[in-house]
C-alpha cells in the first residue's frame, strides 16, 4: 500500500507521519525524479513496503508544492464518451468501441498550479487517471490491474473551439500547457476499497458541476487497458485519462466556460482533491 507524491520535483512517500524523501531514505538506490520510478516499479514497491518502519526525518508537505506524480510520461491517452450520462448530454451515439485521443505530454502539470487560459472556450472534465507500472502489450482484461502502478485525480481541460476545428482537433484542443493537471498523489490500487467504484466530482468556484462514480464507466479501467494494449504497447509511467461524467460546460444552457479567476476543484474518493486556478497573462 503506497502513496507517491512529487514534491517540488522530488519523489516522496506519503505516510501518516509525513513525507519521506525517496532518494534520501533509499541512500540513493532510487533517484529523486518521480517519473524514473515507474521503470523500476516492482523494485520500488518492495523497498517502499519495507522502508517505512525504519525511516526517520519525516517532513510536512504543502499542497502548493505538489506536482504531477507522473510529470513527463511518454504517452498520454484520453478516452471520450466513457460515461453513459456524458454521452447522453452531448447527444452523441452510445460508444460501441473506445473513442481514443491523446493529450500531448507537455500539457501535464501539477494539481495545484495556475493554468493560463488561451483564447476560446475552456471547459472542465474531472477524470480518474491511471499510471502504468510496466510495459503492457496485449494484456487481457482480467490481469490488467496488475500492470497499473496507481491512480490519481486529473482534469482534462479542453478548449472547445479548437477541439472541433478542421474536422476535429481533439488532441490540440486538449493539450495547451497546463491542460492536464494531475495529483495530489499516486495511490496504489490495493489501498482503495474498490478500485472500480470510486466517487468523483468537480466544482467551479465551489459549485458542484459533476458528480458520479467510476463504476458508471462504459469501459472499465481493465477493459481500457485490454483494448489499448491490443494495439499500442503501454510503457512504464504512461498515463490514461479514463473519461468524464455528465456536467461539462459546453452543453449547459447557456454554455459555461472558464474565465480568469475561476477555481476548479476535482475530487476522487480515496485519492484526494486537486485545485487549479485559471489565470490570464
Amino acid at each position: 500500500m503506497t502513496r507517491l507524491a512529487n514534491l517540488a520535483g522530488r519523489a516522496v512517500l506519503v505516510t501518516r507521519q509525513g513525507g519521506v524523501d525517496v532518494e534520501i531514505a533509499s541512500d540513493g538506490l532510487f533517484a529523486a525524479d518521480a517519473q524514473s520510478l515507474y521503470d523500476r516499479w516492482d523494485e520500488f514497491l518492495a523497498w517502499a513496503s519495507s522502508a517505512e518502519p525504519g525511516v526517520t526525518g519525516y517532513f510536512e508537505m504543502h499542497a502548493g508544492e505538489l506536482l504531477s506524480p507522473a510529470p513527463y510520461p511518454r504517452q498520454v491517452f484520453g478516452i471520450g464518451l466513457n460515461y453513459k450520462d456524458h454521452a447522453a448530454e452531448t447527444g452523441m451515439p452510445f460508444p460501441e468501441r473506445l473513442a481514443v485521443f491523446t493529450k500531448f505530454p507537455t500539457c501535464i502539470t501539477g494539481g495545484f498550479t495556475e493554468v493560463l487560459l488561451p483564447e476560446g472556450h475552456v471547459d472542465w472534465e474531472v477524470e480518474l487517471v491511471v499510471v502504468m507500472a510496466r510495459r503492457t502489450h496485449q494484456v487481457a482484461e482480467w490481469e490488467a490491474w496488475r500492470h497499473v502502478a496507481g491512480v490519481t485525480v486529473g482534469l482534462d481541460l479542453s478548449e472547445r473551439i479548437l477541439q472541433r476545428a478542421a474536422g476535429g482537433q481533439f488532441s490540440l484542443g486538449k493539450s495547451y500547457p497546463g491542460f492536464g493537471p494531475m495529483g495530489p498523489h499516486l495511490v496504489t490500487p490495493d489501498e482503495l476499497t474498490d478500485a472500480d467504484d470510486l466517487a468523483l466530482s468537480c466544482s467551479v468556484n465551489g459549485v458542484v458541476m459533476q458528480s458520479s462514480r467510476t463504476s458508471e464507466m462504459v469501459f472499465s479501467v481493465p477493459r481500457l487497458i485490454e483494448e489499448l494494449s491490443a494495439v499500442v504497447p503501454l510503457l512504464p509511467g504512461d498515463v490514461i485519462f479514463t473519461g468524464t461524467p455528465a456536467g461539462v460546460g459546453w452543453v449547459r444552457e447557456p454554455p459555461q466556460f472558464l474565465v480568469p479567476g475561476d477555481v476548479v476543484e476535482a475530487t476522487i474518493e480515496g485519492i484526494g482533491t486537486i485545485r487549479n486556478r485559471m489565470i490570464t497573462s
